[in-house]
């Protein structure tokens, strides 16, 4: 096991995901009164785990067809042109 990769993974992963929606819609799910903070836990924890399942599968599955470099590309021209949308509309 690369626990080195592993760690560069989980770090990636966690400073991207910090205040990001998916954060403060369980911050605002948690907040309300009567709720279980375990099952917005679990339900949070379970999305979290399927759309990263669903990213490492459509990851491998392109990387059959597409390049890693030019998928490097792909990514930074989609979070330049995101940045900018979200600077424009603010």
């Amino acid at each position: 096991m690369d626990w080195k990769l592993i760690a560069t993974i989980f770090g990636s992963v966690f400073v991207a995901e910090l205040g990001d929606k998916t954060q403060l819609a369980t911050m605002l799910f948690a907040s309300k009164d009567g709720v279980s903070r375990w099952q917005v836990f679990a339900g949070a924890a379970a999305a979290l785990v399927v759309s990263t399942a669903l990213g490492v599968f459509a990851g491998k599955l392109v990387s059959t067809y597409v390049g890693e470099q030019a998928l490097k590309y792909v990514a930074g021209v989609g979070f330049v042109l995101i940045g900018a949308w979200t600077l424009w509309k603010a």
